[in-house]
């Protein structure tokens, strides 16, 4: 157990967490939002501090992130706990492991061992993903730290809800995020996710300001939010933070809470896609369909094909020190 960051002590022993946009008044033997941050007499503390509960070596591509050091692998680690309730999530068995299970599980690891494995197994970057790496940022933060030390780039995989003082506060170490923007209505995230959507948009708009490479995921959910209006304001939202942030429109499938809907129709996917190209962004990406292609990047100016995939898999990369090979057009990204 660790002290944690970012909370301010208050009166009759209770504190202020400062870390998620929840910022959470915690009262004394009771924890916040997350489940992971307890208050115990006072001071805060994080329980996942060096509890892993999943690490695996994946392709980046999973993330995913499809102009930041394309064909890598991600060394991917995550903890218990979640500072959102969503009710399709797809790691919900750990992500809401403390809420519904009321337990804090995970294997002992340092950041020191963790980077070692990430370098041992030769990746490029190490991932904080599978659950919302804010809720266990103590970690995060020395490991990034200690990474970016022996060049290893470090990456997340949120929900955007983090707090800025805790963003800023690693940005030094954070090379990369991908950001899921699951809607543009407050209503959906109030009652899909037990969150707000401003927080997620002022989030978004700071990653780029402070130079983090982002990328966008929507998980198009039928009825839920796959109006054309929405996926117009989504998109229209992107390309005003910056049209080269690559905006990924995946296919939802019925879990956890949110049963019997049905799978997105690619042609969903299809009309997301020309939504967003139409709106000015460079690169749109459908996921969880492989082979449609869909998933592989095209040069923006001259529609030359750059870089092939399917699924999680690079078939070709035909881009040459970061320009397409016809019309030397500059495609954006880290690594390419």
């Amino acid at each position: 157990m660790k002290e944690a960051m970012f909370y301010e002590k208050r009166d009759e022993n209770k504190v202020h967490c400062c870390l998620c946009s929840h910022r959470c008044i915690i009262k004394e033997g009771k924890r916040g939002i997350c489940s992971v941050r307890e208050n115990r007499n006072g001071t805060l503390y994080t329980l996942v501090y060096d509890k892993i509960i999943s690490q695996n070596v994946d392709p980046i591509e999973k993330k995913p992130m499809f102009h930041f050091y394309p064909g890598s692998s991600s060394f991917s680690i995550a903890t218990a706990g979640c500072n959102f309730r969503c009710q399709h999530c797809q790691n919900y068995q750990i992500s809401q492991m403390p809420k519904d299970e009321k337990a804090v599980i995970g294997n002992r690891i340092t950041p020191e061992e963790i980077v070692g494995s990430a370098r041992r197994a030769g990746c490029k970057s190490i991932a904080y993903t599978y659950t919302e790496p804010t809720i266990f940022y103590e970690l995060v933060y020395e490991t990034a730290r200690l990474a970016a030390e022996q060049g290893i780039k470090n990456v997340f995989v949120t929900n955007g809800y983090i707090t800025p003082e805790a963003l800023t506060a690693i940005q030094p170490y954070l090379h990369a995020a991908n950001i899921d923007l699951k809607a543009f209505n407050d209503r959906f995230y109030r009652k899909i996710c037990s969150a707000r959507l401003q927080p997620v948009l002022d989030s978004i708009k700071l990653y780029k300001k402070l130079g983090i490479w982002i990328e966008i995921t929507t998980l198009i959910i039928p009825t839920y939010n796959d109006s054309d209006d929405e996926l117009r304001e989504i998109a229209e939202f992107i390309k005003d933070v910056g049209e080269d942030i690559p905006w990924h429109v995946t296919q939802f499938y019925s879990t956890y809470k949110l049963l019997g809907q049905p799978r997105t129709p690619t042609k969903t996917l299809s009309r997301a896609r020309e939504i967003g190209l139409k709106a000015g962004l460079k690169y749109v990406y459908e996921g969880n369909v492989p082979g449609r292609g869909g998933e592989s990047t095209y040069c923006y100016n001259c529609q030359e094909l750059l870089i092939q995939r399917y699924g999680y898999s690079i078939l070709q990369n035909n881009i040459i020190s970061s320009q397409c090979p016809k019309c030397n057009a500059k495609i954006d990204g880290i690594g390419l």
